[in-house]
């Protein structure tokens, strides 16, 4: 006997809907995990060809002079909190002297300092570097001081022929600073927080903030920033042709202006950054055209996050404590002038 079922086709058709509701889920989904793709190798591309926009040769119609700007503090690896380059990029600096060195249409180099100074090893290396290109290419240096070239931005400067200090410049601040040492031990007793420290050697922890400073702790500090400060002096003495006993007189890290810079014999002239550019060509002879020599990132992401702003989430006293902490600790060692960096 043949069983007849009697189908609720309004319940089919109920049930139909759900599946097609998940299946066109998944078709959005998938369109847009590849519509994604394709948006990513687009975005790839566009900031591959962006790199290599920035690592063309320096452009110039013939021969020229190099203005070569060191702004901001001189460190390595600056970057925002998306991880772009910000501020001055310590080895893309590096690698355009190198090229300049390599180009014979070079004539010189011009470098506008407007800085508080910076690490000790980014210093000296770019002071390093700038000596390889005078050796090298027996052209001349300049350096025309923006607002401010003090410590470190003063030690780069030591390398140049000829210093140009602007009437309103602050320069000098010729010292070591290792930062400002935190003792938080008393904050952590407060808070009832306790902190155990595994070291190997009495010393491997100094400069802990948990820990107070030893006696010998504190001495150790200062031969490192001794050592960096007889350094710096003996570089100004050199090539500023002044004795040693008389740059250690005035490098006590103060900041001199323009005026007092000149009556010490710290720097050449005071002037404009035209001014420069004019002694540079009639003491040389030189008749190329100036050409500015500034990092700039054009990429896709700066484009599109640059003017994005990471809200401020940090509140009450010892997070603001513990942020200046951090601030402060940023350069283990550095010239670096603490009033205007």
């Amino acid at each position: 006997m043949t069983e007849i079922r009697e189908y609720d086709i309004e319940s089919m058709n109920q049930e139909k809907k759900p599946r097609k509701r998940r299946l066109t889920k998944s078709l959005i989904v998938f369109g847009c995990i590849i519509g994604g793709i394709v948006l990513l190798a687009l975005i790839g591309n566009g900031i591959k060809n962006t790199m290599f926009e920035q690592e063309k040769d320096i452009a110039a119609n013939g021969p020229y002079i190099a203005t070569l700007y060191v702004e901001g503090s001189i460190m390595s690896g600056q970057a925002d909190t998306f991880g772009l380059p910000i501020g001055y990029q310590h080895n893309w600096t590096l690698n355009k002297i190198d090229e300049m060195i390599a180009d014979q249409n070079n004539q010189g180099l011009i470098l506008f300092v407007d800085s508080p100074g910076g690490g000790v090893y980014e210093s000296d290396e770019l002071y390093l570097k700038l000596k390889e290109y005078k050796e090298k290419t027996g052209r001349p240096v300049y350096s025309a001081m923006g607002s401010m070239a003090a410590s470190g931005g003063y030690y780069i400067s030591a390398a140049a022929d000829k210093i140009f200090a602007n009437r309103n410049t602050w320069t000098g601040s010729i010292g070591v600073t290792i930062g400002t040492l935190y003792d938080i031990s008393g904050l952590l007793d407060r808070y009832g927080i306790k902190t155990e420290t595994i070291t190997a050697g009495r010393n491997k922890a100094m400069g802990s903030s948990v820990e107070p400073m030893t006696a010998e702790q504190k001495e150790i500090f200062q031969s490192l920033v001794d050592d960096a400060y007889d350094q710096f002096t003996g570089i100004v003495a050199d090539e500023r042709k002044l004795s040693l006993p008389d740059v250690k007189a005035l490098a006590d890290g103060r900041v001199y202006t323009a005026k007092q810079a000149l009556d010490l014999g710290l720097v050449d002239d005071i002037g404009t950054f035209k001014d420069a550019v004019n002694d540079m060509k009639e003491s040389y002879d030189l008749s190329g055209e100036v050409i500015d020599v500034v990092y700039q990132d054009n990429s896709f992401w700066r484009s599109v996050l640059g003017g994005v702003q990471i809200p401020d989430l940090k509140n009450g006293d010892v997070s603001a404590l513990m942020e200046v902490i951090e601030k402060d600790q940023h350069f283990p060692i550095s010239y670096e002038c603490e009033l205007l960096k």
